[in-house]
């Protein structure tokens, strides 16, 4: 199966979708059918500078490489994956899905409801197989999560605590992390825009529908130096406070910070508290207190606290073998596009992460709390 990969010479399209999934499933002989068969995987890459093209194609010994999106699309590859800067991102899958191309996503899918809206729509007028990034639900900590989810760990689930982020450097000091174009929201940056359309799958997926937010996005660092140590003004958030309500009664409340300090165990983890249990996890850890094993912790503060209650908490075990994550919803994505089956994490699921954006820069804009309708 051959495969269109546009934007694999940034670094999440590189690292991630090129060499850890697509090339990992090729080098392992194709992806694994059911009955045992392999079914063959060429990634064709379709960028703009032909330099950074050809080298990873020699590199990689890939076949085929185009500069012109247009051109690529007249390719016999049946999918499309897309992980170019956001703002580029509707236009470029429009044109796949009018080519007839299957297609499967980074996200946001794009800058507003209304341009996610059109690209889910057309794909279902089209019949093509569409799928989105939603990596998380496939890595070790937040599957641990869902078994204690689906074997009544928790007992009744009463909140949800996330802390996501860490310091990316300004670029004046040191070389920034992230690319310029993250801070700048005329083209496409924002930590809302991003980071939103990743708590919205993770919260439906395991909790529950998020039926409204209250949320307060700023930008605590407004001046920021880019790739070539020019100085620019950063017109998008860095940082987002917000809180969700989700269907069911279940509160959550996730802070996602481009300008916070490290101090846990994984750059980002999510507490969730129960009657009968909590749990910490994180990408790759889980940890547990059962009620049984709870403390009792009385509030004194003219005493230094004696209790390390860090320790009071146990390592949900590795039980299983976790694939990279990235590379697992791959499999599942080219799997669902070998049967003809719609892929569960469609563009569908990508427009709802955009509603919830959406209603959280309007609760920042206007100071109050903002309901979501059912889609």
């Amino acid at each position: 199966m051959r495969i269109l990969m546009n934007g694999v010479t940034g670094r999440m399209g590189h690292r991630q979708h090129l060499l850890r999934s697509v090339l990992a499933i090729r080098d392992d002989g194709g992806l694994r059918l059911p009955d045992g068969a392999r079914l063959p995987v060429e990634p064709v890459l379709v960028g703009r500078n032909a330099d950074k093209l050809a080298r990873i194609a020699d590199e990689h010994g890939i076949a085929t490489w185009y500069t012109d999106l247009d051109t690529a699309l007249k390719d016999d590859a049946p999918v499309y994956f897309d992980a170019l800067v956001t703002s580029e991102r509707k236009d470029a899958i429009a044109k796949a899905i009018a080519a007839g191309k299957h297609v499967y996503t980074e996200k946001p899918v794009a800058t507003s409801v209304a341009d996610g809206t059109a690209l889910a729509d057309a794909a279902a007028a089209a019949g093509v197989i569409n799928g989105v990034v939603h990596d998380k639900l496939y890595l070790p900590g937040l599957l641990k999560l869902k078994r204690l989810i689906d074997h009544g760990f928790f007992g009744r689930i009463l909140s949800v605590r996330g802390e996501f982020g860490y310091w990316v450097f300004e670029g004046d000091l040191q070389p920034a992390q992230r690319p310029s174009w993250n801070y700048r929201a005329e083209d496409g940056g924002g930590v809302v825009l991003d980071m939103f359309c990743h708590w919205n799958y993770v919260l439906e997926n395991l909790f529950g529908r998020v039926e409204a937010v209250t949320a307060k996005a700023v930008t605590h660092i407004p001046r920021r130096w880019d790739e070539d140590g020019r100085p620019y003004a950063a017109t998008a958030d860095d940082a987002a406070y917000a809180i969700f309500e989700l269907a069911g009664g279940v509160i959550a409340q996730v802070n996602s910070s481009w300008a916070v300090r490290v101090d846990r165990k994984e750059l980002v983890e999510f507490q969730v508290d129960g009657t009968h249990g909590s749990a910490v996890a994180g990408l790759f850890g889980c940890r547990v207190q059962p009620r049984v094993r709870t403390p009792k912790p009385v509030w004194n503060p003219d005493e230094p606290t004696a209790e390390d209650f860090r320790a009071q908490w146990d390592e949900v075990p590795d039980n299983d073998v976790y694939a990279n994550g990235f590379r697992a919803q791959w499999e599942r994505f080219l799997s669902d596009v070998h049967h003809g089956t719609p892929h569960p994490y469609d563009l569908a699921a990508g427009v709802r992460g955009l509603r919830l954006v959406a209603a959280g820069l309007e609760s920042s804009r206007h100071g109050r709390r903002v309901l979501l309708e059912e889609a």
